[in-house]
């Protein structure tokens, strides 16, 4: 078969066949009378191995030693090649993240895609001061795309830095929680507290009060207290339990008791929580210094019930909450008197 039609017949150029012939990586078994190359099945047979190796990635020189070394083992290369592999997707990745930030920003001049391409390299700096100031300095005119400070927020691990990130999502304009949403339920717990942290600094932005709401069944402690306290600001009962276990493990106490006191203003969750309060406080397991936590927590609550509770507690067997409930029934008394003052003025 000559070479024209060995072309045809496989797909591969002319060009390249001649250049396997020079490479002796295929050489045509004979010539014509003319002097043309002339291709037996075999030849044929041996291109077509060639072309399925090019496939893999394998470069000619490799091909070479695949077809003609029988030490050349191809465990070991196909190894390399799935290397290899892994870093070019990487990379085309991180490519295809940073042309989607800039598409994200709608630049309509080169000098804000130029821009956006400077913060995406600020960003990856490994020095914290830049990457600080790169969020901070932003040009005017120019808008940070959502995605591109999500994907920072959910990396950084300078707390600096991250408030920084945190502060420029919330003002970005873009749809901010649609992206850390994935983050949110990320399986490693590290990117979901940061997600978890950032949504709660923007509860109001569509979307932030669905994911709270099932960041409160994570399995990690610290995404459900982010979560519990961000939603109990915005008035959502459904936090009311994680608060309680935050007052009596004694992490965020005091923010959670004030949380938890906002919630009480609302007449429909005043009784519930004054009733998970009492009943913490009479549990076997609640110690001294978790009772009195508890008792500090009640002062925080709207309504006469939990007034009354710290009086009873005014004369509580535990002399350390007995006088923690006396001083903060005084407190009670003094805030009445001022209010009552101030009606009269």
């Amino acid at each position: 078969m000559l070479i024209g039609d060995v072309a045809r017949h496989s797909g591969v150029s002319t060009r390249m066949l001649r250049h396997y012939d020079a490479l002796g990586l295929v050489r045509p078994t004979g010539r014509t009378v003319g002097g043309y190359r002339e291709y037996s099945a075999e030849d044929v047979r041996r291109i077509f191995h060639v072309e399925s190796l090019r496939s893999l990635g394998l470069s000619l020189k490799q091909i070479g030693r695949a077809l003609e070394d029988p030490a050349f083992t191809p465990s070991a290369l196909v190894s390399d090649l799935i290397r290899w592999t892994e870093d070019r997707l990487t990379r085309e990745q991180e490519l295809l993240e940073r042309l989607r930030a800039v598409d994200a920003s709608a630049p309509n001049s080169w000098q804000g895609v130029l821009r956006i391409v400077e913060l995406m390299r600020e960003l990856n700096s490994t020095n914290a001061a830049r990457r600080q100031q790169a969020v901070l300095a932003r040009s005017e005119g120019v808008s940070i795309p959502a995605e591109l400070l999500a994907g920072a927020v959910l990396t950084e691990s300078d707390p600096h830095v991250a408030g920084a990130l945190r502060w420029a999502l919330a003002r970005s304009g873009g749809d901010g929680v649609a992206a850390l949403y994935a983050g949110a339920h990320s399986e490693d717990v590290g990117i979901r507290r940061r997600a978890v942290l950032a949504i709660a600094e923007m509860p109001e932005a569509p979307g932030a009060t669905a994911v709270l709401a099932d960041a409160l069944g994570d399995p990690d402690m610290t995404v459900r207290r982010q979560a519990a306290l961000a939603l109990g600001r915005q008035g959502v009962a459904a936090a009311v339990p994680t608060l309680v276990s935050m007052v009596v493990e004694g992490s965020n106490d005091v923010d959670a008791a004030e949380v938890l006191g906002i919630l009480s203003l609302d007449p429909g969750c005043t009784d519930r929580i004054t009733t998970a309060l009492v009943d913490e406080l009479a549990a076997p397991t609640a110690d001294s210094a978790t009772r009195i936590r508890l008792t500090q927590a009640l002062v925080e609550l709207a309504g006469t019930t939990a007034q009354e509770v710290l009086r009873q507690l005014a004369h509580d067997r535990d002399g350390a909450v007995a006088l923690v409930a006396s001083a903060l029934v005084g407190v009670l008394k003094e805030r009445s008197l001022e209010d009552q003052a101030d009606e009269h003025s």
